[in-house]
Order: structure tokens, then C-alpha cells, then sequence
């Protein structure tokens, strides 16, 4: 029988030839992940459960080092307590010094493959989808639970397709196409459901860029998000892992609950108005509105090609003055990609700050916004408060906008302010 890339995996995870939507599963899970904020929970929920070993140690990650340098007792405590959680489990992968996002890390790492089935106590496991894989984001007691027993009950979900075509314009870029889909299908368009983001307009993309497509997904509710593999994604998977897998396809007679068509050539760079990534407009239309602060980076646009972008812009200029320029890399790879380059350079020379890698002013941790703070950002999320105060003003955009954004003190369409 037909079935998209989500049903096939999740047939062979729950050791069924075929599963039908709205079916209920139990599946194997191939690997389960948290960080420093969700794993304090997961470990006590496993412990009050009476678990007393972890279903595979070389199946579980724990990222402990998105929050780095450790502002907090608190923090400090759980941080220690899940390193010797990991000790005492036989956990290899465990990161806690500035590694990085785990959205970025682990496939950096080779831990994320296609076909794959992923769970993480966090929102935007949905990147992995990038990869050909199905990143299930979860709470922490289920998490606890896909520990001690290596699998996860699902509902088996419907697939929206999203289908890219044509051939981008000068400064359109992957965050300009999931701006797109977002404008389309809003916060709540695809609840519960997967977004199969495909088409011959992803060619045009590295697979770096790839993941910032992915990563939005959650945005508009979607219980994850995935990608066919193609010559690039397997490029970047062999490099860095000899682990065998299988790539997954969705059949061409395939159900889809919908398709959305957007022409990537129509494009022109894109911005989400405060205070939801959905209240997408082209940039131009809000040009003008004074800045206080640009953030570039994150788990969202903070690859190396992100940087390159940004410092394609920045490169010989200043950013104007009182506006604050933050750049923080996903990841410690990334960072160094940056320094041997020449890019931290260019940022500090233009005035910028470099974070060291993990979530940084995203999520309130270093670049905190006050009332009265307009901020330009190429993270995920806009909603109120999500930086700081409630009542400051967050503009998501791609690298380019941000960065023409902060020499002009003021958000710009760089297809405008570089012609």
C-alpha cells in the first residue's frame, strides 16, 4: 500500500509492514535526547519509576550545554547531577562544555541519520526531518519513559506536503522559504500533523540550510517535520557517520492531507512581525522601523553558511550606532569554522558581540531585551517575552536582513539597501 516517508518509518519502528493514519503505535526508538533544561525532569521521572538502567547507553545524548557559561547555582546543580547520571548509565554522549545547540550538535555528530526514529524533550526535534529523519518532540516524563524502555506510543499522523519550485532571487534564502509556509499555513495549520517539505527548489540549498526549514516547522504546530534525502543529505551524513541506514520515500501515489505550492522565484526576503512567526510580510514593507538590537544564530540560522551570509553583508562596514550586534554560533565546530575563516573578525570589527554556541538571547539567556528594545532576530520564535520583557518587539528574518538591518539601524530589504 502507498505511504509517505512518516508512515513507512514509523511502520518499520513499530515492526509493522504498513501503518494507516490516525493508527496507534508503539515504537522502537532509535535515539532518545535531552538538554540541561528538560533532563533534571527526565532523571527524576525515571528514578521515581523505579528505572533503574536506561533501555541502550549508546542510543541516549544528553546536550547539558546550551546555556554555557552556567549563570546559576541551579543550573550549575542539575548540569553536575546529569554528568554523573551519565557516568554511572555508561552514557558516552554527553556534552556540557560548550558544545553547543543539540539540534545542531547531533548531526553534526553523526548521531542523526534517515530513516531514523528521534525523541527529545524538546520542541524543535523536528530538525532532524532535514536529514530524512522523524524527530518526535515529547515532555519529559514520556522522554523518561522511552529511556528505561527504548519506545514511544504514537498516533499515527496525516502529512502536509509543502512543494518548492523555481529559483530564488539575490538574498532569499531557506529562512525566506519556511517564512513562506508560514505566512500559508499559520501557527495551528498543520496541529499534529507532518509537514513533508519537498520540490526541485530545495536543489538550490546546502544542507545546512536545510535544517533552518525543519527547525520552523513546530511553528505551525506540526508534530515534526521531514525531507527526502538527496546527493547532498547522504554527502553529509557518510561524512560523518559509517553507521548504515536506509533512505526513506514517499511513494508516488502517496496521501497527502494537503499540498502547499509556493514559487521560491516570487520571493523576495521576508520578515515576521511581532509576536508570531506567522505575521510574515516582505521586508520592505516594514523598512524603516528603528532597531535596537540583531541577534544571528542560534539553532536556526547559526550554521556556517548563516555566518557567511551575515559577514557577506558586514564585511568593511560598522553597525549603526545603538544597536547591538550578538552572533552565536549552533555550534563549537561551527565556531571554529568562523575563526580560521575570518568571520569572527569581520563581526568584531563591525561591532558585534560573538556568544560563545548554544541558544544565547533566544531564550532569554544572554542578549535580554528591555520594554522599549526592537530586536531584528534569525531565531524561530517572536512571541511575547520570549527575549526579556514582554512588551519588547522581535522581527524574525533571514541572515541577510539582520545584517543589512544592523548597519542601517533600521530594518531593511538587502535586495534594496545592497543593490
Amino acid at each position: 500500500m502507498a505511504a509517505t516517508v512518516a508512515q513507512k518509518i514509523l511502520a518499520r519502528c513499530a515492526d509493522k509492514s504498513h501503518v494507516e493514519v490516525n493508527e496507534i503505535v508503539t515504537a522502537r526508538v532509535d535515539l532518545a535526547m535531552a538538554n540541561d533544561t528538560t533532563a533534571p525532569l527526565v532523571m527524576k521521572q525515571f528514578k521515581a519509576a523505579g528505572a533503574t538502567k536506561v533501555f541502550d547507553p549508546d542510543k541516549v545524548c544528553f546536550v547539558a550545554g546550551r546555556h554555557m557559561p552556567i549563570v546559576d547555582t541551579k543550573r550549575a546543580a542539575n548540569v553536575e547531577a546529569l554528568g554523573i547520571f551519565c557516568e554511572e548509565q555508561g552514557i558516552r554522549h554527553f556534552y556540557a562544555n560548550c558544545e553547543g545547540m543539540d539540534h545542531a550538535l547531533a548531526p553534526e555528530l553523526g548521531l542523526i541519520r534517515p530513516g531514523m526514529l528521534i525523541v527529545n524533550a524538546d520542541s524543535h526535534t523536528c530538525t532532524a526531518g532535514a536529514l530524512g529523519a522523524f524527530g518526535v518532540p515529547m515532555g519529559s516524563t514520556d522522554l523518561a519513559y522511552s529511556l528505561a524502555f527504548g519506545e514511544t506510543w504514537l498516533l499515527v499522523p496525516p502529512t502536509i506536503r509543502v512543494r518548492y519550485s523555481g529559483t530564488p532571487g539575490p538574498f532569499v534564502t531557506s529562512k525566506d522559504y519556511i517564512l513562506a509556509a508560514l505566512r500559508e499555513l499559520g501557527v495551528d495549520g498543520a496541529a499534529y500533523k507532518v509537514i513533508e517539505f519537498s520540490g526541485d527548489a530545495l536543489a538550490h540549498l546546502t544542507q545546512d540550510e536545510r535544517f533552518t526549514i525543519a527547525n520552523m516547522a513546530i511553528e505551525m504546530g506540526a508534530k515534526t517535520a521531514v525531507m527526502e534525502p538527496d546527493a547532498k543529505t547522504e554527502a553529509y551524513v557518510r561524512a560523518r557517520s559509517s553507521v548504515p541506514y536506509e533512505v526513506v520515500r514517499s511513494d508516488p501515489d502517496a496521501e497527502f492531507e494537503a499540498t502547499i505550492d509556493i514559487d521560491v522565484g516570487g520571493l523576495t526576503p521576508l520578515v515576521a512581525k511581532p509576536f508570531l512567526p506567522s505575521n510574515v510580510v516582505p521586508a520592505k514593507e516594514v523598512r524603516g522601523t528603528k532597531i535596537t538590537q540583531v541577534t544571528i544564530g542560534t539553532c536556526t540560522n547559526g550554521r556556517t553558511i548563516d555566518l557567511e551570509q551575515a559577514a557577506s553583508v558586514l564585511r568593511g562596514k560598522k553597525v549603526a550606532k545603538g544597536v547591538r550586534l550578538l552572533i552565536t554560533p549552533a555550534t563549537q565546530s561551527v565556531y571554529l569554522d568562523a575563526m580560521k575563516s575570518g568571520l569572527l573578525q569581520v563581526f568584531v570589527e563591525a561591532g558585534g558581540i560573538v556568544n560563545p554556541p548554544g541558544c544565547g538571547p533566544c531564550s532569554g539567556h544572554l542578549g535580554v531585551l528591555t520594554a522599549t528594545d526592537v530586536c531584528v532576530a534569525t531565531h524561530n520564535r517572536n512571541f511575547r517575552g520570549r527575549m526579556g520583557h514582554r512588551d519588547s518587539q522581535i522581527y524574525l528574518a533571514s541572515p541577510y536582513v539582520a545584517a543589512a538591518s544592523a548597519i542601517a539601524g533600521a530594518i531593511v530589504d538587502p535586495q534594496e539597501a545592497m543593490a
